[in-house]
């Protein structure tokens, strides 16, 4: 045996094999998690791939195109008018003496609604006859003087100018009488306008007077009735906006309704375009009036119309939502591009589902109102399957 051997380095050796043999394996499970890890990163980044790349299904949601009535309209408010109302005030200044007209009165034409009281002006009626009666008294004498000088001039019994002198007399007095029988003509007037009379046959819809009020005619002419000629016959006036005003014409139809009757509707004839525009905070509107028949005498002046006139109307034709023309498939840039489309004058379209794909067909729409548009003309029929909007099904 060598002198130098050692049985210690035996055991140092065994303990750096195994050593040796320790960092390898843990190496080998390192790799092993390592490629195991990259695996896993790998398929979850081809599935995100797959996941976000795939063609997604779509939803059409369609309706059918159909036949049937589009009707195009001006909606306003209004109020229900007398077609004619008189205003009945008083000429003359003085104490009401008496009121015969009441609220609802029916009134002939010439009757007496009120009366002034009447003694002023029967006293200078009185006074102008008498100043009247005492000038042509005067004349008639001046006349008679006349005569007998002109007579005695002719026999030269006379001077000529005493005759010329007395034609002139006679000449002032008769200024005088024409005075006098024009204050009596007035004096009367005015006594005759003490009877406050209707003009019109109607009915009295408002009274502003009262026995023993005074009334001073003479500051401004005081309203005491107004009085509707025929509430048979009545008018709406509406407040329609300058927008509307384009599309309605004299004879269009219309119907309202009132709040007295939520479940009856009237109806009516445009019979004005008045051109009278009405600003109120920067808002123009105009008067429409619309005549009504009111034989039955249902409805009252000043009761609120909420108004419909029908501007445009067409009947049996091919119609299909609104929807349908504003759709495009493909989202926003789509639309985009059908603006660009109708900028460049090309056709409008509308899809349609054919073998499950949307169509494009072009065609020329007519009249719209608030939920179809006509289609005057294209590859369309009664039945086609129009695309309303899209939506993806995940």
């Amino acid at each position: 045996m060598d002198a130098s051997f050692n049985p210690s380095q035996i055991d140092r050796g065994e303990k750096d094999f195994r050593l040796v043999a320790a960092i390898r394996g843990g190496l080998k499970k390192y790799r092993l998690s390592a490629a195991l890890a990259l695996l896993l990163v790998g398929a979850g980044l081809a599935a995100s791939f797959w996941y976000f790349n795939r063609k997604s299904a779509v939803y059409y949601a369609t309706v059918p195109a159909s036949r049937g009535a589009i009707t195009r309209t001006a909606t306003s408010t209004g109020t229900v008018n007398p077609v004619l109302t008189i205003i009945v005030g008083a000429y003359d200044s003085g104490v009401v003496q008496n009121i015969y007209c009441d609220y609802n009165t029916q009134v002939r034409a010439g009757q007496i609604c009120a009366k002034i009281d009447p003694r002023p002006y029967q006293a200078a009626f009185d006074q102008y006859i008498g100043q009247l009666a005492r000038d042509q008294a005067s004349l008639d004498e001046a006349r008679t003087d006349l005569a007998r000088y002109q007579k005695l001039a002719e026999q030269n019994s006379i001077a000529r100018q005493q005759a010329e002198d007395q034609a002139f007399i006679v000449s002032q007095d008769e200024g005088t009488v024409k005075l006098d029988q024009a204050n009596v003509d007035a004096a009367k007037l005015n006594l005759d306008y003490t009877d406050i009379i209707s003009p019109v046959d109607g009915v009295v819809v408002s009274r502003s007077v009262t026995g023993g009020q005074t009334l001073a005619s003479t500051l401004q002419t005081p309203t005491l009735f107004l009085i509707a000629r025929d509430l048979r016959l009545l008018e709406v006036d509406t407040n329609t906006s300058e927008a509307d005003m384009g599309g309605v014409k004299v004879g269009d139809q219309a119907t309202f309704t009132v709040d007295a009757f939520t479940q009856r509707v009237f109806h009516g004839t445009v019979t004005q375009r008045r051109q009278s525009p009405q600003t109120v905070q920067n808002v123009v509107t105009y008067d429409v009036v619309i005549g009504v028949d009111n034989s039955d005498l249902a409805l009252v002046p000043g009761m609120t119309a909420s108004t419909t006139i029908i501007t445009a109307q067409r009947s049996d034709v091919i119609r299909v939502p609104n929807q349908a023309l504003r759709y495009v498939p493909g989202g926003l840039p789509a639309v985009e591009a059908r603006s660009a489309g109708a900028a460049a004058g090309r056709s409008p379209q509308v899809f349609v589902v054919r073998d499950g794909r949307p169509v494009a067909v072009s065609v020329v729409p007519g009249l719209s109102d608030d939920n179809f548009t006509e289609i005057a003309s294209g590859d369309l029929h009664p039945g086609d399957q129009v695309i309303t909007s899209e939506s993806p099904v995940r």
